[in-house]
């Protein structure tokens, strides 16, 4: 129990503060959403008729949600197409857990892990 006692470890802190933040707005949730829910993937234009924001706007959302593994990219021809990562979202509640001192039964997988740059 002494280790639920103790503040998260700075490495694991920065990259839970990763995901927190690119959930931190109401355009990426409906994103999010959006591409969890339909279950196939999506792209930019498809998306901004759904979510009604601009497309740079969207653009610029998914690419951070790219960025913390949320959403992946898949490209095709000229397009690119976008598909929630089933497997860093199912992470997302174990990472809520584990800054609220919560046991959980498992470790986030590798495929969460932030991408990005130094924080």
């Amino acid at each position: 129990m002494k280790e639920l006692s103790q503040p998260l470890d700075r490495a694991t802190a920065i990259e839970y503060a990763s995901w927190f933040r690119a959930l931190a707005d109401a355009s990426r949730i409906q994103i999010v959403s959006l591409l969890a829910r339909r279950g196939v993937p999506m792209n930019v234009g498809e998306i901004v008729a759904e979510v009604q924001v601009g497309q740079s706007t969207v653009s610029a959302h998914l690419k951070l949600l790219a960025e913390v593994r949320f959403v992946l990219a898949e490209h095709r021809g000229t397009a690119t197409y976008y598909r929630i990562n089933d497997a860093c979202v199912e992470c997302f509640p174990t990472a809520a857990d584990v800054v609220m001192g919560r046991p959980v039964p498992t470790q986030p997988v590798s495929e969460c892990h932030y991408r990005g740059g130094s924080q």
